[in-house]
């Protein structure tokens, strides 16, 4: 895709994000995003069919952003075990953030999850590839032992997933000592897992 292309389109994504946050997905008009990106509706028809594939961008273009944060993470010079917790605590607070900067569109998020879902998918294939580089790196250093660092990057990948809307809502606890305690539970729970008692 041409440079001016892609901008363009960058553009017309960045201006219907916001339009969505402030108005809400339903109450935003392919003409509104014309209008607010000062393009024609024949430029916005050019790149989008309707508003579904333009909200559909905005989402990918939120979770692109997130990848390249995750990425970034992974590539650091950590131990695998401080790698893995930074890797989680980034992703949720990320996630909490994209959700709580598009104002409106969270309703949508939270009340069309199965829509956001099929976006999703890719972004998710792409995670679990993350999650078990990490933890692939942590069994060669010794810090890991695990038996398939495929199926247990899965398990976390969607372990992940399940904590994103409490999370956000903020019932896991806001305040510091609530964090400092939820912390020192996550990594326990993920390094030493649960015991059966004898």
């Amino acid at each position: 895709m041409p440079v001016t292309i892609s901008k363009t389109r960058e553009m017309l994504v960045d201006v219907a994000r916001q339009l969505f946050a402030r108005m809400g997905v339903d109450n935003t008009t392919m003409n509104d995003i014309a209008q607010a990106s000062q393009k024609g509706r024949r430029t916005l028809y050019t790149y989008f069919k309707n508003k579904n594939e333009i909200y559909m961008a905005v989402v990918e273009s939120e979770l692109s952003r997130l990848y390249t944060m995750l990425c970034d993470i992974a590539e650091k010079q950590l131990p695998a075990d401080e790698k893995l917790i930074t890797f989680i605590y980034t992703r949720l607070d990320t996630i909490k953030s994209i959700v709580f900067r598009n104002g409106t569109l969270r309703a949508t998020f939270f009340r069309d999850i199965w829509r956001v879902e099929k976006v999703r998918k890719n972004f998710d294939l792409r995670e679990i590839e993350i999650i078990k580089g990490i933890l692939d790196d942590g069994v060669k250093e010794g810090i890991f032992e695990m038996p398939d660092t495929d199926i247990t990057a899965s398990v976390l990948h969607h372990a992940l997933k399940g904590l994103e809307v409490p999370y956000i809502r903020g019932i896991m606890g806001d305040n510091i000592s609530q964090r400092i305690k939820r912390r020192e539970n996550v990594m326990n729970l993920i390094f030493n897992g649960i015991k059966i008692k004898k």
